[in-house]
Formats: structure tokens, C-alpha cells, sequence
């Protein structure tokens, strides 16, 4: 992967970048994906932000041997503290937990006001961000799934507008766990991903069930039967019955 050929992750997260952007990438990394953005003649200018002094480095060094000094700013600082209100409209967040990113935007909230575009990709948790964006009165407009070197991903994509809009024809707490646009759609790499978190929760179940109880343990009984009810719903499993 360089600034010429990304990911496929990342190429996924590219492509819901609105043209003629201002782009903050935040967790960028080698800065690969606005050199990318920009080399494509999508976005007008970006942000490379970076908390960590070596990749912080790195995406100095990359941009600098592009020559973009002038079209991406690499700067340091934690979560969206390197940008300021009116630097940028778009936001991409990539490759963190999605606890993580919620936490990135919830803190950095002042700095929202003049984005027009989140696109985010959670490597787990993306419920967080769900339940963040709806807080948030933010519209969740998009949402892709897909598989790259044995990892399952999920790109989710908001705007501003009414958050319970997608919710509509789905049930809001299996929406909210497993994706409304992704479980309309019902892909192959969805049913994937949620068979493997089944058999993972059916496990933690069996592990609870030995342990020594109380209060706590059932709590967590309740709730990893719960999860495992609601999907298994969504896969159409025919072994919902399964306690």
C-alpha cells in the first residue's frame, strides 16, 4: 500500500469522500489516504493528524517526498484537536475501535459545527459509533461490509439530519448492533462476520454458565443471550431456541 494503490479498506473509505472536500484524516498514519485524495484530484486539501510521534514522522516524510506540502498539513496533537472549527468539512476516522472513535468525536465536539461528512471505519464496536451518530443528530446515509486479508470491516458514512431516519424499517436495537443498510442487504461477509460472533458469544455463554454465580454473571448471561437472539433472528437461524 502507498499514496498510488490503497487498501481496500482504505479505498473503501476514499470513495465516500465528497469531491472538492477539505479532508481531515484523523489516525492517518503514513498519511497514504488524503495523498491519495488529493493525487486524485478529490479532495483540496487536507489534514494528516497523528497522536504518535513515529507515524507522525512518517507522514511527514511521505508527504514531503510527494511534494503536497502545500495541499496536507501533517499535524500533531490527539483526535481532532489538530484541526479547528472552518479547516476542514469531512472527517475520516479509520482503523481504531469504534469505542474509541466515539470517544474521539464526543471530545472533540466544538470542532463538528462545520462538517458536512463523517466517514469512519471501525475494526470492532461499531455499535458505539451507531448509538454516538443518534446522540449526535447525526443521519447515518451509508454503511458498507466488507473482507481484506481475513478481517471483516465496516465503513460507516453520516451526515447531518434526522438519526432514526435509517432506523425506520428496522428493529432499533438489532440496527443499531448489526448495521440497518447492512442488514438490509444481507450480504455474504455479513452473515460471516455475525455466524463467527454467534459461535464467539455461545462460547462466552458456556464460560459464564461454569462460572460461580451472582448478580453479575447473570447480568451477563442476559446479555450475551440477548445479543445471540437478535442475530441469530437476523441470519435466520433456525436455532433460535438455542438455550
Amino acid at each position: 500500500m502507498n499514496t498510488d494503490k490503497l487498501s481496500e479498506r482504505l479505498e473503501t473509505v476514499a470513495k465516500y469522500v465528497p469531491k472538492d472536500s477539505k479532508l481531515a484524516d484523523i489516525g492517518s498514519d503514513h498519511a497514504y489516504l488524503p495523498s491519495y485524495l488529493v493525487k486524485n484530484g478529490v479532495i483540496t486539501f487536507g489534514v494528516a493528524g497523528e497522536v504518535a510521534k513515529g507515524p507522525f514522522q512518517s507522514a511527514e516524510k511521505n508527504v514531503r517526498a510527494e511534494g503536497l506540502t502545500d495541499m496536507i498539513s501533517v499535524r500533531m496533537g490527539d483526535g481532532l484537536e489538530v484541526i479547528q472549527p472552518g479547516d476542514v468539512d469531512c472527517i475520516t476516522i479509520a482503523g481504531m475501535g469504534g469505542s474509541l472513535i466515539a470517544t474521539i468525536l464526543e471530545n472533540g465536539k466544538d470542532k463538528l459545527s462545520t462538517i458536512k461528512r463523517l466517514v469512519l471505519q471501525p475494526n470492532l464496536n461499531a455499535i458505539a459509533i451507531r448509538k454516538w451518530l443518534i446522540d449526535n443528530h447525526w443521519e447515518l446515509i451509508a454503511e458498507e461490509i466488507i473482507e481484506e486479508d481475513s478481517k471483516i470491516y465496516e465503513i460507516l458514512v453520516a451526515e447531518k439530519g434526522e438519526p432514526l431516519n435509517p432506523y425506520r424499517d428496522v428493529n432499533l436495537e438489532t440496527g443499531l448492533l448489526v448495521g440497518p443498510f447492512l442488514l438490509q442487504r444481507n450480504e455474504s461477509v455479513f452473515k460471516k462476520k455475525w455466524s463467527f460472533e454467534i459461535k464467539n458469544w455461545k462460547r462466552i455463554y458456556e464460560q459464564l454458565e461454569s462460572a460461580a454465580p451472582s448478580v453479575e454473571t447473570e447480568e451477563k448471561k442476559q446479555e450475551v443471550s440477548e445479543k445471540i437472539t437478535l442475530v441469530e433472528g437476523v441470519l435466520d437461524n433456525e436455532e433460535s431456541e438455542w438455550t
